[in-house]
C-alpha cells in the first residue's frame, strides 16, 4: 500500500523587521503604505496598533489604521466580528461601522472608500496602515486593478491611484496555537452576548438571509436562533468553520506571494 505523506503546507519563515529602515522608506516615498495581514487570530489589529505607534516615534508623524474587513464595515456587527475598538486606543482607525447590516457593500465599494481614506490620511501627513485580513479587499486597495473595466491594469501608470507603494507584513502563529486561540476566543464572543447581538439584529429587521450570508459567526448563530441547531451543535460546527476559514486566509496569502508579493512575516 502507497504511504501516505503529510502534505500539509509548510509556514512561512518568520523575520526580524528593520523598523528604522521601513521609518525611513515612508520618509522618502518608496513606501506609501504598510499593510498588515494574517489569518483569524493572528494578532493583526494589536500588532498594528503597535506598528502605529513604533512608526510615529521613529518619523514624527501620526500613523492611522484603514481596516481591511469585509464585516467590520458594518454596524451593530460588533462581537461576532471581533472588532475591539478599544484595543486601537488613541490610534485612529476608519472604515468601520460606515454601512448598516444587509447595505450590500462589496469590494467596488471598499476600493472608492480605501482610495479616499488613503488619500485623505496622507495628504494630512500621516501613514496609513491597511490591517485585515479579507484578501479580496487587500488585493482591491495594493492592487493594480480597473473595477470599471473587470480587468488588471497594465501598468501602475494608467491610474494615478492604481497601487500604492505597499509593504506587506504578515503576523505568524502556528496552527495549534492558532485553533486555541480560535476557540478560546469564540467561548468568549459567546459568553460576552454575541447569541444576544444577533438576536438583536434579528429583532431590528434584519433578514435571516442576510446574516447567514455573513457566514461563520452570523450563519451558525442564526441558525441556532432559527430552531435549527442546538446550542453545543452550533458552537462545534462554527469553531470548525472558523479552523476552515483560517487556513483559507492562509492559502490567499501564499497565493499572493506566488503571484511576485513579497510578505514580510513576523512571529506574533
Amino acid at each position: 500500500m502507497q504511504k501516505i505523506k503529510n502534505i500539509m503546507a509548510a509556514l512561512p519563515e518568520p523575520e526580524e523587521l528593520d523598523f528604522s529602515a521601513l521609518a525611513g522608506a515612508l520618509q522618502d516615498g518608496s513606501v506609501e503604505l504598510v499593510c498588515v495581514l494574517g489569518p483569524t487570530a493572528s494578532g493583526k489589529t494589536r500588532y498594528a496598533v503597535a506598528l502605529a505607534r513604533r512608526l510615529s516615534g521613529l518619523t514624527g508623524r501620526r500613523a492611522e489604521i484603514i481596516s481591511a474587513d469585509s464585516r467590520q464595515v458594518y454596524r451593530g456587527m460588533d462581537i461576532g466580528t471581533g472588532k475591539d475598538l478599544a484595543e486601537y486606543a488613541d490610534i485612529p482607525y476608519h472604515l468601520i461601522d460606515i454601512a448598516e447590516p444587509g447595505d450590500g457593500y462589496n469590494v467596488y465599494r471598499f476600493r472608492q472608500d480605501f482610495m479616499k481614506a488613503f488619500g485623505d490620511i496622507r495628504a494630512r501627513g500621516a501613514i496609513p496602515i491597511l490591517c485585515g485580513g479579507t484578501g479580496l479587499y487587500i488585493n482591491a486597495a495594493t492592487s493594480a486593478y480597473d473595477f470599471r473595466q473587470s480587468k488588471p491594469l497594465s501598468s501602475p501608470s494608467e491610474r494615478p491611484d492604481a497601487a500604492p507603494k505597499t509593504f506587506f507584513i504578515g503576523t505568524l502563529v502556528s496552527r495549534e496555537v492558532r485553533n486555541a486561540r480560535i476557540d478560546a476566543r469564540l467561548d468568549a464572543r459567546l459568553q460576552e452576548g454575541m447569541v444576544d447581538e444577533i438576536r438583536g439584529l434579528l429583532e431590528s429587521g434584519v433578514p435571516s438571509e442576510v446574516l447567514l450570508s455573513y457566514g461563520l459567526e452570523y450563519k451558525y448563530v442564526t441558525l441556532y436562533l432559527n430552531g435549527e441547531l442546538d446550542f453545543g451543535t452550533m458552537r462545534e460546527l462554527l469553531a470548525t468553520a472558523i479552523h476552515q476559514f483560517a487556513k483559507r486566509q492562509m492559502t490567499w496569502f501564499r497565493g499572493m506571494e506566488r503571484s511576485g508579493i513579497r510578505i514580510h512575516w513576523v512571529e506574533n
